[in-house]
């Protein structure tokens, strides 16, 4: 049976920006990000009505159903404020959920946040990409390298808000003693390499340091985004 060692959470504002989009919930086994999107405040008003869319926990059935189930009801919350008030129109926000279970977490997924299981040393992203990039990755017309320093790199193709359905991504995958998953909006992705996220998870004493590293490393890079 899985337990969970050790977890941490931190957001930050970054170099550039002047307010914080990113929003996230924390209760054990349940972790969740969203990236909000959109003028005005807007973004950070959907990704809190994302986030704020787990408290009531996940309902009956497999946590895949239940995570699904609250993700839809939150893109429907999302939708319908931004057609009702005019000064959220076009707010969207990306979501990216786990679930740990007894011996299996799940993850549910939207937009370009990710998620990630580092093991054995090898870290392993778990999520694609719902963005113009991620296309082009997966149809081969872009290497990752390319698309980490493409343009149009932030153009995501799948969101919480736009239309009033929206398709998740869902996966199970079956965990060990030792799996650290990490859950993470692009303001981290986009600013430090995959290799060097990996190495500074493990060469880290401890999830705080690992975390407080990250955020250190995007912000050195430039720190675009929250």
């Amino acid at each position: 049976m899985l337990r969970i060692a050790e977890q941490w959470h931190a957001s930050d504002l970054g170099r550039q920006r002047q307010g914080n989009e990113d929003n996230y919930f924390v209760r054990a086994p349940l972790f969740v990000v969203a990236d909000g999107m959109g003028g005005a405040q807007a973004g950070e008003v959907a990704s809190e009505m994302a986030v704020e869319s787990f408290g009531p926990g996940l309902p009956q059935g497999t946590p895949a159903e239940g995570l699904v189930h609250l993700i839809e009801g939150a893109n429907r919350r999302i939708h319908e404020r931004s057609r009702s008030d005019a000064q959220r129109a076009g707010m969207g926000t990306t979501v990216t959920a786990a679930y740990v279970g007894e011996g299996d977490v799940t993850v549910a997924h939207v937009g370009d946040s990710r998620a990630y299981l580092l093991r054995d040393g090898d870290l392993i992203r778990l999520t694609r990409d719902h963005s113009l990039v991620g296309e082009l990755v997966a149809r081969g017309k872009l290497t990752e390298e390319q698309a980490e320093s493409h343009p149009q790199r932030s153009v995501i193709t799948r969101a919480l808000g736009p239309e009033p359905e929206v398709q998740v991504d869902v996966q199970v995958y079956q965990a060990r003693a030792g799996d650290l998953f990490m859950v993470c909006s692009d303001g981290l992705t986009s600013m430090v390499p995959e290799a060097r996220v990996s190495e500074i998870l493990g060469a880290a004493g401890s999830l705080d340091e690992a975390g407080r590293e990250l955020i250190a490393a995007a912000n050195d890079a430039g720190g675009r985004d929250n």
